[in-house]
C-alpha cells in the first residue's frame, strides 16, 4: 500500500522501517528533517511537509510526541487534512488524550477521511523488530482495511471498540506499566538490602506469578542503577496525566498512577526525563540508602 509516515522519533523510525521491509511504498516526513535520512537511504521517498506527505498516500500514519502534536500534524496549516484524499485513512500511533481523538475523527469526517486511533506498547525493542501490541480504536471495517499495514509493525492487533477505544486502552496499559515498574522496584531493593544474589532472585520470581515483561526486561536496569533509552520518563509521565485527566472525567480513583506520576515529575525535574521509565527505581533506591 501507499503509506505516509509522520514522525521518525524513537518509536516511528523503525516502525517506517519495518514498512519498508513488509513492500510497502512509503513517504515520510520529520519535524527534525535529517530523521528522514536513515529512511530514505532504505527506500523511502520524503515530504516537506505533513500534507505534501498524504498528498498521494492511501494510510497516512502519526507517531509524535504529545496531543498539540498531533493536533498540528493533522490538522494544522500544512497538516494532513489539507493534502489527504477522500477514502484515506489516518491511523494515529501517538498517545494522545481520547477526547482530543474524537475532535480530530470528526473534523477528518467532514472531508470524508477516516481515524482509526491505534496506540502501542512494547518499547523500542518492540518498535525495532515489528513485535508492537498495537490497540485500535475506530469503525470495524476501517481497522481492517488498514490491518496488512498494522501487521508490519506489530505482532498483536487487537480492534479494541469505536474511535477513542485505542487511546483509553493505552491509559490503561500505561496505569499498569507504573504499577508494575514500581513494584519491581521495591521488591528489588528489599533483595538488594538483603544483600542476595538478585540475579538468582529475578529467575525465581519470574518463572511464577510475579512473572512480567517488566521484570524480564528491566529489572538489570533497576539492580544496576542504569537506564539506557527504552521509552523516555517524561513521555511516561505525559501518558499518566492522559490516564489521570480521563479518569477524572469518568468518575474513577487512581492512588497508584497519581502516586507514581508524582515521582516522575520529580526525576524529571532532576534531569533524568530523558531515561528509560525504569528509572522510577531511583527513587526507592535513594530512600531505603542503596546509593549513599
Amino acid at each position: 500500500m501507499k503509506v505516509a509516515f509522520v514522525g521518525l522519533g524513537t518509536m516511528g523510525g523503525p516502525m517506517a522501517l519495518n514498512l519498508l521491509r513488509a513492500g510497502h511504498e512509503v513517504t515520510v516526513h520529520n519535524r527534525t528533517r535529517d530523521r528522514e535520512l536513515p529512511l530514505m537511504e532504505a527506500g523511502a521517498k520524503r515530504a516537506d511537509s505533513p500534507q505534501a506527505a498524504a498528498q498521494a498516500a492511501e494510510v497516512v500514519i502519526t507517531c509524535v510526541s504529545d496531543t498539540p502534536d498531533v493536533e498540528a500534524v493533522i490538522l494544522g496549516d500544512n497538516g494532513i487534512i489539507h493534502g489527504a484524499q477522500p477514502g484515506t485513512v489516518v491511523v494515529d500511533m501517538s498517545t494522545i488524550s481520547p477526547t482530543v481523538t474524537h475532535a480530530i475523527a470528526a473534523a477528518l469526517a467532514e472531508r470524508q477521511i477516516d481515524m482509526v486511533d491505534a496506540p502501542v506498547s512494547g518499547g523500542s525493542e518492540g518498535a525495532q523488530k515489528g513485535t508492537l501490541s498495537i490497540m485500535a480504536g475506530g469503525d470495524a471495517a476501517v481497522v481492517e482495511k488498514v490491518r496488512p499495514v498494522l501487521a508490519a509493525m506489530g505482532k498483536t492487533i487487537t480492534h479494541v471498540g469505536p474511535i477513542g477505544a485505542g487511546q483509553t486502552t493505552k491509559a490503561i496499559n500505561q496505569i499498569i506499566v507504573a504499577g508494575t515498574y514500581w513494584a519491581i522496584a521495591e521488591g528489588l531493593a528489599l533483595g538488594m538490602k538483603a544483600d542476595l544474589d538478585m540475579e538468582r532472585v529475578v529467575q525465581a520470581v519470574s518463572g511464577g506469578a510475579a512473572g512480567s515483561w517488566g521484570l524480564d526486561n528491566r529489572s538489570g536496569n533497576m539492580i544496576k542503577n542504569d537506564y539506557p533509552l527504552g521509552f523516555r520518563v517524561r513521555l511516561h509521565r505525559k501518558d499518566l496525566n492522559i490516564a489521570l485527566e480521563a479518569a477524572r472525567e469518568l468518575g474513577v480513583t487512581l492512588p497508584m498512577a497519581a502516586y507514581v506520576e508524582q515521582i516522575e515529575t520529580g526525576l524529571i525535574g532532576r534531569g533524568f526525563g530523558d531515561e528509560d521509565v525504569s528509572a522510577i527505581a531511583r527513587s526507592i533506591r535513594e530512600q531505603s540508602g542503596l546509593d549513599d
